[in-house]
């Protein structure tokens, strides 16, 4: 912990408040910036809110010039992948011309570190469904490329300025914080976690699964799930990192193991005690047959140990979750 504040973009959303409220409790001091698109007022449990664009000089501006800020931790972004191949251009706009800002603004201020939020989309279709941070960049969703554009722009950056960075890439994150005190509340959100978890609460009649003829054992879509908390932790992880001199990096935040929709759905209907009603869908565009990390550089670097490596783990807190959202015990 240092004098210096710490500004959180996105830290009123689903990832950014778990990690605002890990860097609270550590006694960091916080001012996030959220435009409260997708983000939450009350999921900010620590530090001051300024409600604004990532993308909007005056109001960074205004943040540089009243806080003294040495770190910047940037998850604002838009994150459905149907909707950037949709829409393209929103997120060009919004995950790379926001980013340009902000590093612009960050690099006037003498920012020193920027954890980023990046995704596992940057590597499209591995060939053998694993991607370690070696691999081939190939995203295959405007998403993907949104992400790795602003990995681009921090390394040149990094290359001829004092900053450094270390760049997360994200695989299938889930769960909700063990007390549920926050979680995923956007509403029609796409995670597939949280969406099967609504239809056991009765927000939603039925869990789509998309795709049953992947070239998978079962049909359906691999993914690597990762519990928020541990994600959250990663970037206290990598803020101590750069605090202690370290290089600028990559690296993958994922277990190493892979889960297909089935049995996601089927360990929701186990926590849960009885079936949920499944109808299977076409593919979706820009989704994988099978993507799981080789993530064992994060742990080596970070010295990163995850402590809810269990797809029971992330299915009970992700539930724990949605049923208090269902009881109106916290207001979306």
């Amino acid at each position: 912990m240092t004098g210096k504040t710490i500004l959180v973009t996105g830290g009123a959303g689903y990832i950014g408040s778990h990690v605002v409220r890990q860097l609270g409790e550590a006694g960091e001091r916080i001012v996030v910036l959220d435009d409260l698109s997708t983000g939450f007022r009350q999921a900010v449990l620590f530090g001051e809110l300024v409600v604004g664009n990532t993308g909007d000089p005056k109001v960074l501006e205004k943040i540089f010039a009243n806080h003294d800020i040495d770190t910047v931790m940037h998850f604002a972004a838009h994150t459905v992948v149907p909707e950037s191949v949709a829409d393209p251009l929103k997120y060009y706009r919004n995950n790379t011309c926001a980013s340009r800002t902000l590093l612009e603004h960050s690099l006037k201020a003498n920012v020193k570190h920027v954890v980023f939020s990046s995704t596992a989309a940057v590597y499209g279709i591995p060939s053998d469904g694993e991607a370690s941070e070696d691999s081939v960049t190939a995203p295959i969703n405007a998403y993907g490329t949104s992400k790795l554009m602003t990995e681009w722009m921090l390394r040149d950056v990094a290359a001829v300025n004092p900053l450094r960075y270390v760049a997360l890439r994200y695989f299938n994150v889930a769960g909700s914080d063990p007390e549920a005190r926050i979680g995923q509340a956007t509403p029609k959100a796409t995670l597939l976690t949280k969406v099967a978890c609504e239809v056991v609460v009765g927000k939603r009649d039925h869990v789509a699964i998309f795709g049953t003829d992947y070239p998978t054992p079962d049909g359906t879509g691999v993914r690597d799930y990762i519990h928020v908390e541990d994600l959250a932790d990663a970037h206290l992880k990598a803020l101590a990192y750069l605090r202690d001199g370290g290089e600028s990096t990559t690296l993958n935040c994922g277990y190493g193991r892979g889960y297909s929709v089935r049995e996601l759905i089927s360990m929701v209907e186990k926590v849960a005690g009885h079936p949920i009603t499944k109808r299977e869908a076409p593919r979706r565009a820009g989704d994988p047959p099978t993507l799981i990390a080789r993530a064992t550089r994060i742990r080596t670097t970070l010295g990163w140990q995850p402590r809810y490596d269990d797809l029971k783990k992330i299915v009970a807190s992700s539930l724990a979750w949605e049923r208090k959202l269902a009881a109106g015990h916290w207001s979306v």
